[in-house]
């Protein structure tokens, strides 16, 4: 069983920055894709960005392109996601993800899931 723990999560302006992070437990960290979705008050779950195990595959859905950089760290068993330029319908919770082999670029291509942590974007 993989568990995935996400820190990094709180309280910004608009414009502001924020780095979120994921440790694994799976002892074979370096074959997972790993990835981050996100889910706003009254919204559906959406994807933010995935990468895959060579960190050579990486997507981002249109509206954080530009902003959000995804990476990891396989040395450390982590996965991140800094977060600039943050707007206030970035606020949601966002949740690390990891699939084997797959990008997980949807909820259906997700086979294991972190808690989440908290994102809250102020005007």
């Amino acid at each position: 069983q993989v568990q995935l723990v996400e820190s990094g999560g709180g309280l910004v302006q608009a414009g502001g920055s924020l780095t979120l992070s994921c440790t694994t437990s799976k002892r074979t960290f370096g074959a997972e894709c790993m990835g981050w979705f996100r889910q706003a008050p009254g919204k559906e779950r959406e994807f933010v960005a995935a990468i895959n195990w060579t960190g050579g595959n990486i997507h981002y859905t249109d509206s954080v392109k530009g902003r959000f950089t995804i990476s990891r760290d396989d040395a450390k068993n982590m996965v991140y996601l800094q977060m600039n330029n943050l707007k206030p319908e970035d606020t949601a919770i966002y949740y690390c993800v990891a699939n084997s082999g797959i990008l997980p670029v949807m909820d259906t291509l997700v086979k294991y899931w972190g808690q989440g942590t908290q994102v809250t974007v102020s005007s």
